[in-house]
């Protein structure tokens, strides 16, 4: 195990402030927690979705959004314990293809929400291999700032993307978008599908 890949050194915060810069009209979507916090962090969005509850849904979430607005171009945002548990919806999207799902994952080799117990990408998982195996175009795993900058763009091409990036455990403040999962709903819908 490499020196950079047993300590990650970019902050989560700001790579997913990065990586949302430049979004225009992408939809967004968040897996449960500190995604979700991430990208309201990055300012709050009616085309933002984040989950509350579903861990191991963004993913597949993010799919179906792809599938129903082949123009636009859909992003998920989520973390390692989440996406190592929806290790199926890689397959899933791979057979599926769509050309404008990027699935990004912040991976701090922990279990955020349940006490930081290490998950298997600590222990070498790699879950860009997996994501080129099922059939995803543009793959890798990001360890550093220059390696990210070359990423930033990437997700935003034409193309089924994954991409891995290797962030630190550093707590950052909680931002929190409405709690309301009826409002949230209602405004991502609206914001993309206009009103009735």
């Amino acid at each position: 195990m490499t020196a950079a890949r047993s300590k990650p050194v970019l902050d989560r915060r700001k790579v997913v402030a990065q990586l949302l810069k430049q979004r225009g009209d992408a939809l967004v979507v968040a897996g449960l927690g500190a995604p979700t916090w991430d990208i309201t962090a990055a300012g709050d969005h009616p085309l933002n979705f984040g989950t509350w509850g579903g861990m191991g849904g963004a993913a597949m979430i993010g799919l179906g959004l792809a599938l129903a607005q082949p123009k636009r171009r859909v992003l998920v945002i989520t973390g390692d314990g989440e996406m190592l548990m929806a290790l199926g919806s890689l397959a899933t999207i791979g057979v599926q293809r769509p050309r404008n799902l990027a699935v990004i994952v912040m991976d701090n080799e922990h279990y955020g929400e349940t006490g930081m117990q290490q998950t298997h990408t600590r222990f070498g998982v790699d879950l860009a291999g997996m994501a080129k195996a099922a059939g995803f175009g543009a793959t890798g795993t990001v360890y550093s700032a220059a390696q990210l900058k070359g990423w930033v763009s990437r997700i935003y091409q034409p193309g089924l993307a994954f991409v891995d990036i290797k962030v630190t455990t550093v707590t950052a403040p909680l931002i929190l978008p409405p709690r309301d999962g009826t409002l949230l709903k209602n405004r991502f819908r609206e914001a993309l599908l206009g009103k009735d």
